[in-house]
């Protein structure tokens, strides 16, 4: 099995690939499409050129790695993948190989968590259009984050059999400290991860925002809506 995992920024994502990669069927890879993004794109993220040098530039050739041998001989294969990465003229006919899922996390945590590691962002920064259209085109299914902190055990035993996978009660802790297939970026943004032997409780009240971060979630929110309409359900 292959799991492309969709998620914007700040979502959940690096515990999940955490999740996934304390079984032992499971490798797992890094947003492999993110130095390629940069590359494409011109845009200047945080350690830019520790990640345009330490991963492969071209999207044809990771797209093309999406699909070839699965690292260390593993089963099964969990890719985190962003869909703003995915800018066009990169390769998604891949996708369709792939157990597809999308997770959520509600725009105003999304935000303001960004917005702590990295003050200037867009809609498309966060990704949340990229991540509709994206559903639109491959389909999949669609997680919140919010439930799977609620209650991890329930909300990947549900997950699990949705994709016909068994649950693995390792998928609920891990090592503290990184992974040897964290992305050059991890020192910037895995700080909490690293610190971390497990999925984080649940989340309290919604940020709140104000000026430019409250219009920023305004036009993310009709996004994030109409993918949570599709969802795997806690309860």
């Amino acid at each position: 099995m292959r799991i492309a995992m969709w998620s914007g920024p700040r979502n959940l994502s690096t515990a999940m690939m955490y999740s996934f990669g304390a079984r032992a069927d499971f490798a797992v890879w890094d947003e492999p499409f993110y130095a390629p993004y940069l590359a494409e794109t011109g845009i200047i993220h945080p350690m830019n050129a520790e990640i345009l040098a330490a991963h492969e530039n071209d999207p044809h050739k990771v797209a093309a790695a999406c699909l070839g041998p699965i690292p260390n001989g593993k089963p099964h294969f969990y890719m985190k993948h962003m869909p703003h990465h995915m800018i066009e003229g990169f390769p998604l006919d891949w996708a369709k190989s792939c157990v597809n899922i999308h997770l959520l996390r509600h725009p105003a945590r999304v935000i303001a968590s960004y917005g702590i590691k990295r003050a200037e962002m867009s809609l498309e920064d966060i990704g949340f259009p990229q991540q509709s259209s994206l559903f639109s085109q491959i389909g999949g299914l669609v997680v919140d984050s919010a439930d799977i902190r609620e209650n991890p055990e329930q909300m990947l035993r549900k997950l699990c059999a949705a994709i016909d996978l068994p649950f693995d009660p390792a998928m609920l802790s891990w090592p503290a400290g990184g992974r040897s297939e964290d992305g050059a970026w991890a020192p910037h943004w895995y700080g909490a991860i690293h610190s971390s032997t497990g999925f984080a409780g649940p989340e309290g009240p919604l940020p709140d925002l104000t000026g430019d971060a409250a219009a920023l979630c305004a036009e993310a929110l009709p996004h994030y809506e109409a993918l949570a309409a599709h969802k795997i359900r806690l309860d």
